[in-house]
């Protein structure tokens, strides 16, 4: 899994601003509105029964759960169902943008010819958004004016690779592209976690799996790409941490506070349990399932 990529999304949300490039926009914003898409991320991807999915289903091939007009059957109902990794995918708003710009508004069941480049273009779309929401993110930390006009730069160039055809976007080293970005976003968040000051602990790619995580100090910790899965962080302090791409599936946010934590997306909250106490971004949403959790008692945190 690399930095910029971990357990990501919101099936079903809608909304948000287009993002300004100069005189045009990133094409449908950068998250995900379904009802402009055609159900791609319930066909491309592979999924295997697990506890995130209740059953197996083969790379281009439709959820069993997906209508005929493009919606999830079982949408109110997908925790319930077994379904909890479908509630935590996000793809950036690439759904839409390979629906509508790439293809034109054609979809995979009245053009099937296009169905099998339709989905692998998906997977280099979301890339690309992936990366245009992180360079937006790193452009809102107000980083010094060198690195304003690079991010910028940065930023341009990102969305005139997804605005390319079907075949430029498969002839795309995506990985290298995201190499050469993850250079400069890496400086950003290292300013802005640093402000001038001493940086926190350095838990850049670390396992964490499980791990107790209560009275470790995390304020300024480079958290990037972390793997904190069932991590217990009740009442931590992640002020100025850095979570780009650390993985929060089912990582206990009771009582933490997220309201100035670096590179933090919606999906990992999703991923994530918490509470009304759990403290977050102004723009980020409290998760629905987290309403159904008992509240933990509120702690004094370090200054």
């Amino acid at each position: 899994m690399s930095e910029m990529t971990g357990t990501a999304g919101v099936t079903g949300r809608t909304g948000a601003g287009r993002v300004a490039l100069g005189g045009g926009a990133v094409e449908g914003g950068l998250r995900a509105d379904c009802a402009r898409c055609f159900g791609l991320c319930c066909v491309a991807p592979a999924f295997a029964a697990s506890a995130d999915f209740a059953h197996d289903k083969p790379a281009g091939q439709p959820c069993r759960n997906l209508r005929t007009d493009f919606g999830c059957g079982i949408h109110p109902e997908l925790r319930e169902r077994g379904f909890a990794g479908c509630t935590v995918f996000d793809c950036f708003g690439a759904g839409q943008r390979v629906a509508q710009q790439t293809f034109g508004g054609r979809d995979w069941r009245t053009a099937p010819e296009h169905a099998g480049q339709m989905f692998d273009v998906f997977a280099v779309m979301r890339s690309l958004h992936e990366l245009l929401w992180y360079l937006t993110e790193a452009l809102r930390l107000r980083p010094p004016a060198d690195l304003v006009a690079q991010l910028s730069a940065a930023l341009a160039e990102t969305d005139t690779l997804a605005s390319g055809s079907a075949q430029d976007l498969l002839a795309l080293d995506v990985d290298g592209h995201r190499a050469k970005l993850n250079v400069l976003l890496s400086r950003t968040a290292e300013l802005a976690r640093t402000g001038g000051g001493a940086a926190g602990a350095d838990h850049r790619g670390a396992v964490l799996v499980g791990r107790d995580l209560r009275r470790v100090d995390l304020r300024r910790a480079n958290l990037r790409g972390a793997t904190l899965i069932g991590a217990d962080l009740r009442g931590a302090d992640l002020t100025r941490a850095d979570l780009t791409g650390a993985d929060l599936r089912g990582a206990d946010l009771r009582g933490a506070d997220l309201s100035d934590a670096l590179f933090l997306h919606q999906a990992q909250l999703d991923a994530a349990r918490g509470d009304r106490q759990t403290r977050l971004p102004v723009r980020l949403g409290r998760p629905a399932h987290w309403s159904a959790l008992p509240l933990t008692p509120r702690r004094t945190r370090r200054r």
